[in-house]
């Protein structure tokens, strides 16, 4: 079973909203997924991500892959973080 982290869309019409999951990558993009591992709302200014990242690690290291857009996501959640932490150091 080849693993994929990738955006799910929920949400009404032109009011979208992601879920990023963990899914078979033979399942359909809405379709069943194996673990929700996070959100996405791009309609929030700044755009809210909020992220698993103990369980995506976990799924990476059985395997997984993520999609170009998932990726992108992690590594802007990653720069944040550090980021958070930096300022709160030099306080």
């Amino acid at each position: 079973m080849a693993v994929s982290i990738r955006l799910a869309r929920f949400g009404a019409k032109k009011k979208p909203f992601y879920r990023i999951v963990a899914a078979d990558s033979r399942f359909p993009k809405e379709g069943r997924s194996i673990e929700r591992l996070g959100l996405y709302d791009p309609r929030k200014d700044p755009p809210m991500v909020r992220l698993d990242m103990e369980r995506i690690q976990y799924w990476f290291g059985q395997g997984a892959r993520a999609s170009k857009t998932v990726m992108e996501l992690i590594e802007k959640h990653k720069k944040g973080s550090s980021q958070e932490t930096a300022d709160t150091e030099k306080d």
